[in-house]
């Protein structure tokens, strides 16, 4: 489905901070000042090495952990504060998130049919017991799964087949957004891509919109309509996914799309990759702003980083 942007956002994150407190000396700064926008029906990809802060972002936005500093506004409420019991329910049925490893995320003592019926259950929307399980069949059946999982529990599912019933959690309760943290990261290349086609299937269904979390670029990708890249809890620069791919301005940015292989093995052969390093590269996250570069595409710089590298990036295309 086309995205409109000229909608309200769906959901708005204004410089969300998550810093923990590990000793009196010692603070652990996951997210620092993070700022985007996610539009109905739209894939944002969240991208960057491992311990950059991208799940810890999820979470934040889910209220799995409470904000440090900044706003968040989903659905035009505020979530970032004390919750009301309006709000909470709003939050807890409109935003659902996918785990990244299905094993852990899914009670082992606990059948597919009630772990699947759980968000039913405590938010009670079904009539009678026929109706809650029609509901999770109906799901079941979205997700590529027979009606007689029902009654089986996780251990007896292969890997792809109890992520296929994280995302049926999800969805059973139509939500407007979902965060799929790193949920493919687990599975095998081929059981990948039936996921994330399964995503997109679900997605032009119900017109739910994703925050995709993951560290895969080209599946990213592939399902992405805008991506931010993030590094050191720093998002350092966001744009739909051809602006990225095709101009990529940070050097970070750079140094992430030249990792990614090529499959024609002379070209592999003969291909150097960027490398980048943050305590060598001069660069200062903290004193960046948010620049623009062109139609959604901004980076975050300083005036004299933002001159030198689109300076360098002109010069390249010339």
């Amino acid at each position: 489905m086309a995205v409109n942007y000229n909608s309200e956002p769906l959901l708005k994150v204004e410089g969300l901070k998550q810093h923990f407190s590990v000793s009196k000396n010692y603070t652990v700064k996951a997210v620092e000042g993070v700022s985007f926008e996610i539009y109905p029906g739209e894939t944002y990809g969240l991208v960057g090495e491992s311990g950059s802060g991208k799940s810890t972002i999820g979470r934040s936005i889910i209220r799995l952990y409470n904000p440090t500093d900044g706003k968040v506004t989903f659905n035009n409420v505020d979530i970032s504060g004390k919750l009301g019991k309006s709000d909470r329910e709003m939050l807890r049925t409109q935003m659902q998130m996918i785990f990244q490893d299905p094993m852990s995320s899914l009670n082992p003592r606990k059948k597919v049919g009630d772990i699947i019926g759980e968000g039913l259950d405590i938010h009670h929307t079904y009539k009678d017991k026929a109706d809650r399980d029609r509901q999770i069949k109906a799901i079941l059946a979205k997700v590529g799964l027979a009606p007689e999982h029902i009654t089986r529990y996780p251990h007896q599912f292969s890997g792809g087949q109890r992520q296929r019933v994280g995302i049926a959690r999800a969805l059973i309760m139509n939500p407007k957004l979902i965060i799929a943290d790193e949920c493919i990261s687990a599975l095998d290349v081929s059981i990948q891509a039936q996921v994330v086609n399964l995503m997109k299937d679900i997605q032009q269904e119900t017109g739910a919109a994703y925050l995709f979390i993951a560290h895969d670029l080209s599946m990213v990708k592939y399902i992405s309509d805008r991506i931010g890249v993030l590094h050191l809890g720093h998002l350092l620069e966001t744009g739909t996914t051809d602006e990225i791919f095709s101009n990529p301005i940070h050097p970070y940015t750079k140094s992430l799309l030249s990792a990614i292989p090529e499959p024609n093995p002379i070209l592999e052969k003969n291909r150097t990759s960027e490398t980048y390093d943050y305590k060598t590269s001069g660069i200062d996250y903290n004193k960046g702003t948010d620049h623009h570069v062109d139609g959604t595409h901004f980076v975050k710089c300083t005036d004299e980083e933002f001159a030198a590298w689109v300076k360098y990036d002109d010069n390249i295309k010339e």
